[in-house]
Parts: C-alpha cells; sequence; structure tokens
C-alpha cells in the first residue's frame, strides 16, 4: 500500500485570536488523526530518524504503537529514551533532526514525529499513565545542578539506575529554561512542564529550589562534606549579551532573558504583581526563538512588534514554525538590517532605534555569509521599547568557585562531549553551560550522555 506523500495537519488557533491570548497556539493530535498520521511511518528497517535524536528514542516502535492505538505501549518506549516527551514534541526542533532525515521527506513531507510524540505525552498524562521501572539502588549519591532539560534528564536517567539523585535549583521553581525562558502560547507550565518534572521526581529524583550553587553551597563542599559522589552541572546559560552600541543603557533596553523570566517565571502576563514594560512598539533583536518568543510575547503585552535581524530569512536560525507563526500574528520583520544606536530622549528613555541595511559577503567561521554594512543605509524604527535577544552564556559563578574547573573564552565549562566529563574527577557538565545557548533537545541528548558517564565512572 502507497503511503500519503502529504501529513496529517495541525489544528491551530486562528492567528488573530492567539495574538491576544497567552493559550497554546497548536491544539496538536487528537486519537484519530494521531492514528492516522502513525499509519504513514515505512518502519524502515534502519530508520535514520533514530539516530537524528539526540536522545535515541525508538522512532518507528512509538509509532508503530500509535498506529495499532497501543497508546500505554507508545509511551513506554519513549519513556526508555526520554523524560520530557510533552516539552519535546512541542519545542524540539524535529525539522533540523529526526523529522530532517525521514525518508518520506524525500517526496513528501515526513512524518509528523514531534507531533506524535506530543499526543503519547499528553494521552499518557491524561490518562495517569505513570512510566515504571525496575530500579536496583546502588547506594551512592549524586548532585546535579541545574533543574532545566540537561538537569532534569541526567538526573532522571540515574534514578533510573538505582542512584540517589538530589536537583540544586537556583530558583523557586524547577524547571530552568523550560519555565523562565518559553512562553506559555508554547509550552504551557501547569498543564505540560510541572507535570514532567512531578514525573522525574516519581523516579526518585529529590529537588531543593532557592539552592545558588556558589552562595548557598559549593561543589567542592557538596563533595567534600556533603556526601556527594558526583556531580553534574546543569546549570544552562542565563549571562545576557549585548551589541554595545550608543544608548544601550538607556531605560527601555532589556534582555530577552529578564524579559521573558518576568513575563513567564513571574507570570506577568497574567496580571501578576510583577512588573513588565507594556510598550507601544517594540523592536526585537535577533533572530532565533529567543527573539520570536520575545516578539510574540510582546505583540500579547500589546504592543506593535519588530525584529531586527542582520541577515536573511533563510539564515534566520529560528524554527520554521515559529518564523511563520511570527509572520501570522503580524510582526513585522527587518531582514538584511542591524542596530547602529539606540535613540533616547530627553527622558532618558528609548525613543527609537537606528538601523542600517545589510548585504551578505564572504562566509565567516559559522560557515555563514557574513553580513556587511551598506553605506548610506541607515535609518530610524521609532520604538519605545528595545529588547535584546543575542545569545546568552553561562553565569562564571559555579566555576569561578569549583577549584580546577577550567572554562574557554566564551565562559562555557569546558567537557567532554560525548561523556560531559570536566577538568575536575567526579565532576561533568553539559547543555548550555558548556555548550553555551542552543536546544532543550540538545541539552537533554548531553544530560544523557552525562548520566552513562557517571555511572560508568562510580561502578568501575
Amino acid at each position: 500500500m502507497t503511503k500519503k506523500a502529504e501529513r496529517v495537519p495541525v489544528r491551530e488557533q486562528d492567528p488573530k485570536i492567539r495574538a491576544t491570548n497567552f493559550e497554546e497556539v497548536c491544539y496538536g493530535y487528537n486519537e484519530e488523526e494521531a492514528v492516522a498520521e502513525a499509519g504513514r511511518c515505512l518502519n524502515c528497517k534502519k530508520p535514520r530518524c533514530v539516530g537524528g535524536c539526540p536522545v535515541s528514542i525508538d522512532i518507528p516502535r512509538f509509532i508503530h504503537c500509535v498506529a495499532e492505538k497501543q497508546f500505554a505501549d507508545a509511551a513506554a518506549v519513549i519513556a526508555e529514551s526520554s523524560a520530557l516527551p510533552a516539552v519535546c514534541g512541542r519545542v524540539c526542533p524535529q525539522e533540523s533532526q529526526c523529522e530532517g532525515v525521514c525518508v518520506l521527506g524525500i517526496k513528501g513531507e515526513p512524518v509528523a514525529i514531534g507531533k506524535l510524540e506530543r499526543f503519547v505525552a499528553d494521552w499518557a498524562m491524561a490518562n495517569n499513565i505513570t512510566p515504571q521501572f525496575d530500579i536496583e539502588q546502588k547506594n551512592k549519591k549524586v548532585a546535579v545542578i541545574g533543574s532545566g532539560p540537561a538537569g532534569l534528564t541526567c538526573a532522571g536517567d540515574l534514578a533510573q539506575k538505582g542512584y540517589d539523585v538530589t536537583i540544586f535549583e537556583a530558583l523557586h521553581e524547577a524547571g530552568g529554561v523550560l519555565v523562565y525562558g518559553i512562553p506559555e502560547f508554547r509550552l504551557p507550565k501547569d498543564k505540560v512542564v510541572a507535570k514532567e518534572v512531578a514525573n522525574v521526581e516519581k523516579r526518585g529524583v529529590k529537588i531543593e529550589t532557592d539552592v545558588v550553587i556558589g552562595k548557598a553551597t559549593t561543589i567542592d563542599e557538596l563533595l567534600d562534606k556533603e556526601g556527594f559522589d558526583a556531580v553534574f552541572i546543569g546549570s544552562g546559560a542565563g549571562l545576557p549579551r549585548f551589541m554595545n552600541i550608543p544608548g544601550e543603557l538607556a531605560n527601555g533596553v532589556f534582555s530577552a532573558n529578564e524579559y521573558l523570566t518576568r513575563n513567564n517565571l513571574m507570570k506577568a502576563f497574567k496580571d501578576y504583581d510583577t512588573p513588565i514594560f507594556r510598550g507601544k512598539k517594540i523592536a526585537v533583536v535577533g533572530g532565533g526563538n529567543v527573539a520570536m518568543d520575545s516578539a510574540r510575547t510582546a505583540l500579547r503585552l500589546g504592543a506593535e512588534t519588530h525584529i531586527v535581524y542582520r541577515r536573511s530569512e533563510v539564515e534566520l536560525p529560528a524554527r520554521v514554525e515559529e518564523v511563520h507563526h511570527a509572520k501570522e500574528e503580524g510582526i513585522q520583520f527587518h531582514l538584511l538590517t542591524n542596530p547602529t544606536e539606540v535613540l533616547v530622549g530627553d527622558d532618558g528613555w528609548v525613543k527609537g532605534l537606528r538601523v542600517i541595511k545589510m548585504e551578505l559577503g564572504e562566509p565567516d567561521d559559522s560557515g555563514r555569509r557574513r553580513p556587511v554594512e551598506i553605506p548610506g543605509s541607515e535609518y530610524d524604527i521609532e520604538v519605545d521599547a528595545v529588547i535584546m535577544a543575542l545569545g546568552t552564556s553561562p553565569n562564571p559563578l559555579i566555576a569561578g568557585t569549583t577549584k580546577g574547573l577550567v572554562i574557554n573564552k566564551r565562559q562555557c565549562i569546558v567537557a567532554d562531549e560525548e561523556t560531559g566529563q570536566t577538568s575536575r574527577e567526579g565532576i561533568f557538565a553539559g547543555g548550555d553551560a558548556v555548550s553555551g545557548a542552543a536546544t532543550v533537545i540538545l541539552a537533554m541528548g548531553a544530560g544523557k550522555k552525562a548520566a552513562t558517564a557517571i555511572d560508568q565512572y562510580l561502578t568501575k
């Protein structure tokens, strides 16, 4: 039987309506739609999709279970490899990973692997299906720094292997970037994140919040005084970057990190007692997912929103889906455009952003063509706030309070790519703390590799 070339479409909120609320944009598949989409899978003998998944989910096997309406079995298959399926099904860039190598994508559309993963995870939560594991306790303690995707994955895998695991989280709520960085309309906190964190705790992981490692205690103290046998650092990259252009210190210039944290973790969008700037016109500088999240949040808070990005649409690092949604919602894109100055009024507040048009020259170190200014092409965008979404780097606090921990010039912890082993025996690291700002699924992959390496280290 010939498989359908077109995937089953996913229902979404109308763009005009969703631009005014923080409810989830995509509705996901229902059972009938999920079964129909799963039926498109070819069940390849050598599935390339598995190799394209950073956490190596047995994708054909779980999809086959969905096609046979064995949803609990599908959840069990995914749980073998991932502790955060409802998160991954929503925010991972499947188009450049598992779906990007799907054979069906050669002549048609790849199987909607991410949407099927989301369906299975949501079905399992709705039906109170919790993965069960036979765990043999090992009488060894592991500390995990940070409760983001890297930390949760490492902790969940280690608990599944029988270790006594404690996560130390600096903020008052567990989840890391999943709670402070990604907006509600992409990743619901109570419906999804809190439940997946709870599932990690059900594996035996303990989570201590409001503990700033480097202040409340140090990694050296955890190892030398608290009886931990190994440590995994998954503290992320929360230190924002700026452009160092004139006017950047004015009132009304924000980092995307602060702006999104106020809105997401501190619930400013729900009229909590959390101050957040609700401008009339806002410019967001950058082209990644964080820039899209910031712009779409500003739009929902009532501002006319502009994205300023120095390369063309082809080079936009954000997911194609997020760019598409941003355009549908009415966000204005200024491509091949770069800021040169933040314009400041007599009152010290932002009154505009001066930009210059760019053209693409020769490739730079990243392999992308370098943007080059076009002389005389400057113009002003009238805005009352600017959000800088230019990436982040790790906070140096942990490295600065841990003896012998080597960092590189980007302030990232130096660790082995395959094991997460750092310059200190017994200390491992992964995710954005090592790579700089990247994706949720890559952080999870790093956490999984580190869990395997920590297990080998503690059983050698």
